[in-house]
């Protein structure tokens, strides 16, 4: 399948992998580049610039194909050391980089002057435009289903995807509620040119967590996400379980003189433990609507191979039947 965002990133499969905390290490993005999508590092996941060079290295050892690191601009007491991140992806020769969070102004002449292309994340039309302002190469679009931060508008992918097709020329991807063919072709009939995928690359094989987190993924339905941080415009998409009840019922209690030290506890420090350890009631820890849709732990190639085989028999049997019925009545009614 070849669309804009195939053609600018080199790959055969119009279907990335996005960054994700403790998940988007080497052998998972190995995994996604290898069945023809695009794969990620997480940079803050590794850490040090050290480490993030040698996943970098790692993850050559696996693919011939194009991969990313992600990177996520986040405010902190002590920011991460972002001058040594980038410079390690640099040094690296990786050539494409995702960027959220935060505005990545800074960083853009440094990315363009490598011969980088960098792809924001949005979750909303506005931002989305900012980026495309500043120089980004394209866009990921979060629509409100998202697992992990949807932002604060709350608006689903059923609106926000059109609306970004009809105001941006940068290619972009659509991330949130994606998870089989069904997805890839609703996006792509919305204008987007992929998707991007997150909580259903967590439940494969090859994705480096517990499997007490695989399976709380396939056994979640549709409604058993929850959004915490609300009340600190600090939204956050999480899989239910004890630790969010624990945030829930501060929030509830405090109100809005809840401030980020009141749920601590129950977010930082907690993706080690739940993603490692498989402690699942540690506390909140992203996981999207798409939950619903997710039923089983496949191999990242047959995770991808199906997704593709459904969106042709989508494109080339049903909604093609469909016009082809449509377009002799069609024509019998102009006749008349």
């Amino acid at each position: 399948m070849r669309t804009r965002i195939t053609e600018l990133f080199g790959i055969e499969r119009p279907i990335v992998q996005g960054g994700m905390h403790c998940v988007g290490q080497a052998p998972l993005a190995a995994a996604v580049s290898n069945a023809g999508g695009l794969g990620l590092i997480t940079a803050l996941t590794m850490g040090s610039s050290e480490k993030l060079a040698a996943e970098i290295r790692r993850c050559r050892e696996l693919t011939d194909k194009p991969f990313g690191v992600n990177v996520t601009f986040l405010p902190a007491v002590v920011p991460p050391d972002y001058p040594g991140l980038i410079q390690a992806i640099v040094d690296g020769g990786v050539r494409i980089v995702e960027t959220a969070g935060n505005n990545p102004a800074k960083w853009m002449p440094l990315f363009k002057e490598a011969g980088i292309k960098v792809i924001h994340k949005c979750t909303s039309v506005r931002h989305a435009l900012k980026a495309e302002s500043i120089g980004v190469d394209a866009l990921s679009i979060d629509g409100f289903e998202c697992g992990g931060h949807p932002g604060e508008d709350d608006v689903p992918n059923m609106v926000l995807l059109p609306l970004a097709a009809d105001a941006l020329k940068v290619p972009f991807v659509a991330s949130g509620g994606m998870a089989d063919g069904r997805s890839l072709v609703a996006a792509l009939s919305m204008g987007a040119e992929g998707i991007n995928m997150g909580t259903r690359f967590v439940a494969t094989v090859e994705a480096p967590v517990h499997d007490n987190v695989k399976q709380a993924i396939v056994a979640a339905s549709e409604l058993d996400t929850r959004l915490v941080m609300r009340p600190l415009r600090n939204t956050e998409r999480v899989l239910n379980n004890a630790g969010v009840e624990r945030i829930l019922a501060k929030e509830r209690e405090l109100g809005s003189a809840i401030r980020f030290e009141d749920v601590l506890e129950q977010v930082a420090g907690v993706y080690p433990r739940v993603m490692y350890k498989g402690e699942m009631d540690a506390g909140a820890w992203s996981c999207g609507m798409v939950a619903g849709l997710i039923h089983d732990v496949p191999t990242v190639a047959e995770l991808m191979d199906r997704i593709m085989a459904q969106a042709g028999e989508i494109i080339a049997a049903r909604l093609s039947s469909m016009v082809q019925a449509a377009s002799p009545r069609a024509a019998a009614r102009a006749h008349a």
